[in-house]
């Protein structure tokens, strides 16, 4: 059987944002027990990651390394259209992900204990993003 949902979450400028509450709540919904939970973010300038759920400084340090990695207003990008953080948020997104499979197991996501589902913003401002969950497998 397969179950597919659309979310939509605002973002209020570059950060994390937990999606697991809602992640769980599709797959109870859909009561499929066993089978694969697929998360798919439809943007370039955010994507999604599964990190550390009990201590924001992971977070805060992962960001530090994406500053390090792919810097706003780097004077060598070409693509700057919609401000400084434009091409750094397509950079940033690229070394992410854009779509998870996690295991569902007796009708629960298998998340390990300190695993948490986000969504990564890269830009500065807010936004709304789009995402589609399709969960698949057998009653």
């Amino acid at each position: 059987m397969i179950f597919q949902q659309s979310l939509t979450l605002t973002t209020k400028g570059r950060g994390t944002y937990s999606i697991t509450a809602q992640i769980e709540q599709l797959i109870r919904q859909s009561g499929i027990q066993i089978g694969l939970c697929h998360v798919f973010i439809q943007h370039t300038s955010a994507s999604l990651i599964i990190t550390e759920n009990a201590d924001p400084a992971v977070r805060h340090d992962l960001e530090t390394i994406l500053q390090r990695l792919a810097p706003d207003a780097d004077p060598t990008y070409r693509h700057d259209y919609e401000g400084d953080d434009d091409m750094s948020a397509h950079v940033r997104c690229m070394l992410t992900h854009t779509e998870l499979t996690i295991p569902v197991t007796r009708g629960q996501s298998v998340l390990g204990t300190w695993q948490g589902v986000y969504v990564y913003e890269h830009r500065i401002g807010q936004f709304q993003r789009q995402l589609t969950v399709t969960i698949y497998g057998e009653y």
